[in-house]
């Protein structure tokens, strides 16, 4: 989708406090890479996990962000989750879809409810009421039966459930690799192109490693 000055619209990613913060900032990172706005929305608690997990400083949150996507050719916008005012909060405002990653149980059940009680759950509900792709990655396990409910109950709405199950195939050797794996499947359901991950072969590529062994 172009705006009217025939530049890309922007994807929406939220970050929550679910473990797997990594997931979120590159997929964050992939989209900037490919020339997309982004409007990132960070929880408290995903702040807390970014510094606990990655390493950044959550009292310097906008140099944090500078540091990690500084230079990329798309633009980043950056929204604090208490700023229910923002342009994503509005369904006038034209965006392409929202991903939630990693998406925590709490999250979730707000976005199943219809409870707008901050910037991201409000965004996604945007989402929903103009039908526009709106996909969330669960990071959480084991899970029982209310999360399980509220995961069927999106899905029945058209939300794209990709919970953080990475494949092995391909071979994964770094713990790169496997988030490649899970930032490409969010990829593929956007539809955008991308080359994170080796795509299954019908195992001729499994079958080549063991022949040279």
């Amino acid at each position: 989708m172009m705006d009217a000055k025939g530049e890309k619209t922007g994807w929406v990613v939220g970050i929550t406090g679910a473990s797997g913060s990594v997931y979120g900032v590159r997929l964050t990172e992939v989209l900037l890479e490919q020339g997309y706005p982004v409007h990132l929305v960070v929880s408290n608690a995903g702040w807390r996990v970014l510094g606990e997990e990655l390493g950044w400083n959550a009292a310097r949150r906008e140099q944090a962000l500078v540091d990690q996507f500084g230079g990329l050719p798309g633009k980043l916008t950056y929204h604090p989750i208490a700023d229910i005012g923002a342009t994503i909060a509005s369904g006038s405002y034209q965006v392409e879809g929202m991903v939630i990653v990693p998406c925590s149980m709490g999250t979730l059940s707000s976005v199943a409810s219809g409870a707008s009680d901050n910037l991201m759950t409000r965004a996604a509900d945007v989402m929903l009421k103009e039908g526009r792709p709106l996909v969330l990655v669960p990071r959480e396990t084991p899970l029982h039966a209310i999360h399980l409910e509220n995961m069927l109950k999106l899905a029945r709405l058209g939300v794209k459930m990709i919970p953080a199950m990475p494949a092995f195939y391909f071979h994964p050797e770094t713990i790169g690799d496997l988030v490649d794996f899970q930032v490409g499947k969010i990829l593929d359901s956007l539809r955008i192109e991308h080359r994170l991950f080796t795509r299954w072969d019908g195992g001729q590529a499994a079958a080549k490693k063991t022949d040279g062994r």
